[in-house]
């Protein structure tokens, strides 16, 4: 066998490799998610392909669901980091701070292009500039994953799932910190 016809077989397995990733990363494994009012919400957790969207409560730090409209939102089962969700919602930035806990560090981790109303830089910056605010929408949705809300004064909101404190360490293989509960059983 020729150098040049080894070359060209490694490069093209190469190539297909990786349109094979690219399509696995971007687009396998997604679907998009009803408006959380075109689902039947049970008191258990959500069936697949149902979203359940709540903001927790400083008075008692229970979540409350809450409604909203125009959703659109994407999910897949290889991860719970990758919902993704964008809507709005008609309440003020100043009764949501009185009202529902403030998420610390918010971190908005990265949509496939495709799903272009979610633009995790621009919520990044508007984040740390103050144009708009995250709220913890439920904490421990799976173990060591929260919920996370972030809002606009003009009532866009987006919504994602972010490792907590317990997640990162568990996944890290790390000591848990004081307040955490022990992970179920892999």
């Amino acid at each position: 066998m020729s150098g040049r016809l080894l070359i060209s077989l490694m490069l093209g397995f190469a190539l297909v490799f990786g349109a094979v990733l690219w399509y696995f990363q971007n687009y396998a494994y997604y679907y998009a998610l009803p408006a959380p009012d075109a689902v039947q919400t049970s008191a258990s957790q959500p069936m697949k392909g149902e979203v359940d969207l709540r903001l927790t409560r400083l008075r008692d730090a229970m979540p409350e669901a809450i409604t909203v409209s125009g959703f659109q939102g994407i999910n897949a089962d290889t991860s719970p980091l990758k919902f993704k969700a964008c809507f709005t919602f008609g309440r003020s930035i100043p009764m949501m701070t009185e009202t529902y806990v403030i998420y610390e560090d918010p971190t908005p981790l990265k949509a496939p292009v495709w799903f272009d109303c979610f633009d995790s830089a621009k919520l990044t910056q508007d984040l740390e500039a103050g144009t708009a605010l995250a709220f913890l929408g439920q904490a421990d949705i799976q173990y060591g994953v929260d919920r996370v809300i972030a809002v606009y004064d003009d009532g866009r909101a987006y919504a994602w799932n972010q490792i907590n404190a317990c997640g990162e360490a568990v996944y890290a293989g790390e000591k848990l910190p004081a307040n955490c509960p022990q992970p179920p059983e892999r």
